[in-house]
């Protein structure tokens, strides 16, 4: 088993890496079998030295998730609530996407995913988009407001 030292170490270089949230570092010391007051002092330090900041683990969180994985606000928000990032935090973090790029980004994921679906009718292309927008994590009204615009033009592709 590591000293405290050496955990504190450990884990101050595992933040580096990239952005954690005190969840990943809790799951991390609770690997090590440490005590609640080890933990403690352990946390406490990181915070306090600033390898843990859960707004900045948001805000990283939720650019990455969006611009790089291009998932939806509702998908990225239960991510976030799963770690254990306050609502008002995340949120705050969510508000931030700009609207024209992610209704831009869901346009772009529904064409895409357009030109790879065969349906047997309407109905069934519409429903085959719907799930998968919805399983990228986006709204349900701005997912029907744009199937309805881009499958009104499906004749024009």
């Amino acid at each position: 088993m590591k000293s405290e030292s050496e955990m504190q170490n450990a884990l101050a270089k595992y933040c580096s890496n990239a952005e954690r949230c005190l969840t990943d570092v809790r799951k991390k010391l609770q690997a090590e079998n440490f005590s609640f007051e080890e933990e403690k002092r352990i946390i406490d330090k990181l915070l306090r030295e600033k390898f843990i900041d859960e707004n900045r683990y948001a805000r990283t969180f939720v650019h990455d998730k969006f611009y790089l994985n291009r998932w939806g606000r509702i998908k990225i928000g239960y991510e976030l609530k799963y770690k254990g990032i306050p609502a008002e935090m995340y949120q705050e973090a969510i508000d931030a996407i700009d609207e024209i790029d992610y209704v831009e980004t869901l346009t772009a994921l529904l064409k895409n995913k357009k030109r790879s679906i065969k349906g047997r009718s309407m109905q069934d292309i519409y429903l085959k988009l719907f799930r998968y927008a919805s399983s990228k994590g986006f709204e349900t009204t701005l997912i029907t407001n744009i199937l309805k615009t881009l499958l009104n033009s499906i004749d024009d592709d």
